[in-house]
């Protein structure tokens, strides 16, 4: 049972699981093909993707969110964002959260850079009078020069990326949620992206950022979280959590125990 103050929370996940059903095509066997003419046959597969998954975050936090690929990590950030709802478990939230799970979602393609900030804006609850007075901020660490006019359609990945950064940790964000946004943009940018997020953590406000590079997840972070196959794995200080799971991938899943850790 949880005894901390609620209030000193950001955010508390409380034995969180997320379960759904997908459906795919079965290839049939020759002896079943000619029955069928052919036809393959549709089967249901039940996927855990986050299984029992309890922690608590306190307000200021920064915390790197670790895994390989398929652990569950980009699900449970939108399960804290509120886009997915849990199967089982609760989520608490407390604060205003601005997301940044996917290099440019949410931006309309057609629109120019300058009416997707303002779409973001809104998206985010601010208000026409808000986003104006930080559109030249938002415009200017985004550094997109005559871009900011153009279609979206016309930018490259690292212009989208570095759109999509300025206009979430520029909404005043309590909880602002990154995954893999640094992959996006040139060192010169990652550098001031890396700044800009220290000086969000300053502030007291609560930052996630999900990454597989490990070395921006110990400068930046100062809790990590390891998830494996929707599985906490371990939480806790940033070294000691990296070199557990570098030694996991090391030696393989079936030879390490949770005991080594």
């Amino acid at each position: 049972m949880t005894t901390t103050d609620p209030a000193e929370m950001a955010v508390q996940v409380e034995n969180v699981s997320l379960t759904y059903r997908t459906t795919f095509e079965r290839v049939p066997t020759f002896k079943s093909a000619l029955v069928r003419l052919g036809r393959g046959e549709r089967a249901v597969k039940q996927v855990e993707a986050i299984q029992n998954v309890s922690f608590e975050v306190p307000h200021g936090s920064a915390v790197g969110v670790i895994g390989a690929n398929g652990a569950g990590k980009s699900t449970l950030m939108r399960m804290i964002a509120g886009i997915l709802p849990p199967t089982e478990g609760r989520i608490q939230v407390n604060g205003r959260v601005s997301t940044l799970l996917a290099l440019g979602v949410g931006f309309n393609p057609q629109l120019s850079g300058r009416e997707n900030i303002v779409l973001g804006g809104l998206a985010a609850g601010l208000s026409r009078k808000e986003i104006e007075h930080r559109y030249e901020e938002i415009a200017g660490f985004a550094d997109l020069g005559e871009f900011i006019d153009l279609p979206m359609r016309t930018y490259s990945s690292g212009m989208h990326g570095r759109l999509a950064f300025s206009v979430a940790v520029h909404m005043d964000p309590d909880i602002l949620l990154i995954d893999e946004a640094l992959s996006a943009g040139d060192a010169t940018f990652k550098q001031k992206a890396a700044a800009k997020m220290k000086e969000l953590v300053t502030t007291a406000r609560t930052m996630f950022l999900v990454s597989h590079a490990l070395k921006s997840v110990q400068d930046l972070c100062d809790t990590v979280v390891w998830l494996h196959k929707g599985r906490l794995m371990m939480k806790g200080e940033p070294r000691e959590v990296v070199v557990a799971y570098n030694k996991f991938l090391k030696v393989g899943e079936d030879a390490f125990s949770l005991e080594d850790l």
